[in-house]
Order: structure tokens, then sequence, then C-alpha cells
């Protein structure tokens, strides 16, 4: 049998994915889970899985953790600014492991300029890396999370105002239920070489319909209210967010205002074999997250 690897199992992606794999019916004898602490996954070692040690930032673990792979998953890491010698050690280490394909979980349309600078400049890197590195490849591009606007919609609920700078945009929000489902398909199946494959909802969304599916879910009205990028950023940093990270956050609604992220596709059902969940169908599920007083 295929040997596979995630890299990055312990994270909430990497987890969902794994489990996900072994529902498909992968063994687990041929899954490779890599971590930097295998304590972490110890329930899937429990099930036959293999735990392995490695860590990006200790390139000299990741060869003898990819050793005998064929299939590796590379889930990004988050040290935006660092990741591209994260994962550059990490596809040298596939490489010398002797890993056929790998694929790597990136964003939609990452560019030189995209608005949310260096968080899009490491993924692009990443990708360039791998092109280049001689592995077969693949990019699952996943778009934003659905479950990251149970915080920011908590806020609008509690307020009755979404406050965006995504203007009349539109994006396929897509779960991290999803996207796991996705790339344990792939994990599984291989395939889709030398192909960038966007990981998206099963519809566009504006925020006009955002706050219309917060207002459904929660029983609250939820009015949007358009700001500038500016004016965005400086109220996520009054609201206690870290200036770096809404920059980035506010990036991610110029590149939405300005159609960068107007993409939809049928990869989740191809991949994973069901359809992916709505942004009203989610946020439904999680309504309590939505009453919740915002902390």
């Amino acid at each position: 049998m295929t040997t596979l690897a995630i890299a990055g199992a312990s994270g909430s992606l990497g987890r969902r994915t794994a489990e996900l794999a072994l529902e498909r019916g992968v063994a687990p004898a041929d899954l490779v889970l890599v971590t930097r602490d295998p304590d972490k996954l110890a329930e899937f070692a429990a099930r036959g899985a293999q735990v392995r040690a490695g860590d990006f930032d200790q390139p000299q673990t990741l060869a003898e953790a990819f050793a005998g792979v064929e299939r590796l998953l590379l889930i990004s890491t988050d040290a935006v600014g660092r990741r591209v010698a994260q994962h550059s050690a990490a596809i040298d280490a596939a490489k010398a492991a002797g890993v056929k394909h790998v694929a790597y979980t990136s964003l939609p349309a990452p560019t030189e300029d995209h608005p949310t600078g260096p968080l899009a400049a490491d993924h692009l890197g990443t990708e360039e890396a791998l092109k280049a590195s001689g592995l077969d490849w693949t990019f699952l591009r996943n778009s934003l999370y659905t479950d990251l606007q149970l915080a920011s919609g908590a806020h609008a609920v509690a307020s009755g105002q979404l406050v965006t700078n995504a203007g009349a945009g539109k994006i396929a929000y897509v779960t991290r239920e999803d996207c796991a489902a996705a790339a344990a398909g792939w994990l599984a199946d291989g395939g889709h070489v030398g192909e960038a494959l966007d990981v998206t909802g099963p519809a566009l969304v504006t925020q006009a319909e955002l706050a219309a599916a917060l207002s459904a879910a929660s029983g609250q009205p939820v009015a949007v209210v358009d700001v500038d990028d500016a004016a965005f950023a400086e109220g996520l940093v009054a609201g206690g967010v870290p200036a770096p990270l809404a920059s980035v956050f506010a990036g991610f609604g110029t590149a939405i205002r300005t159609g960068l992220l107007e993409t939809r596709t049928d990869v989740v059902e191809q991949l994973s074999g069901r359809a992916p969940t709505s942004v009203a169908d989610f946020l439904a599920a999680h309504a309590d997250a939505l009453t919740s007083a915002p902390a």
C-alpha cells in the first residue's frame, strides 16, 4: 500500500484530515502523522497510525519523519514571515526522503501585490519552491474559513452591525471541515498533479448576504456598515487586534472587494464526494456561538 503523510498533523486542519482519511478507509499503518509533539496525537498512535516527530524549524528531523512516504500533505504553518523557509525545508526533506507527490494548503490567487501582504507572499513563495523542487505537486488553495465568521459574527449580532471593507464583493466561504474532507480525499486518492485547486464553499456570498445569514441564525437584526480599508483596520486595532493581524484582515476585505476571491468551484465535492456546507447552514448550526457575548 501507498504510505501517506500529513505534515502539521496536530493542528485543527491536520487532525481532522487524519480522522477523515481513516474514515475513507486509509489503513492506519499506511498513515504517517508528523508533528513537533507526538504526544498530541497519541490517540492516532493507539489506532495504529505512525506518529513521527518532525519540526519545520529543525530540518534535520524531517527527512527521517518522511522516510518511506510516497504522498505528502504539507499544511502551512502559522509563522507568517518565516513560513517560506519552514516549508522549503520540508520540501527539501521530502525530496531527499523519496516522496513522490506533495500537496500544499495555500491561498486563492496568491500574488506579489496581494492585499494581505506577507501572508500571501508566504504562500506564493512556497508554491514557487514546490514547483522548482521537481516533485509532483498540487496546491489546495483554501478560501476563507466560514468558521472565522463566528467570532466576528458574534460581535455583529451583539452590535447589530457588520462592519466591513469588502464592499459589494463576493467570496465562497468554506468550512474547515470541508477543507479537511477535500484534503483527506486528495491524500487517499492522489492525482491532480500540477493543478492549483481552489477549495471553496457552494456559493458566492456578499457581505449583505452574510449579514442576512447572521440575522437568520441569531434572530437578531444585523445591518452592513461599509468603511474604508484604513477605518476597518483601525477599528480592529481599537478592539484589541494586533496591528499586523488587523492589516491582514483588512487585506482580505480588500481582496474580496476587488474580486480576487470571487471564485466558486466544485473541488470539495470532487475530492471528498460530498457537497460543501453553505454559510447559512453553518451559521444556523452554530447559532449558540453567535449569541454568546463576545469577549
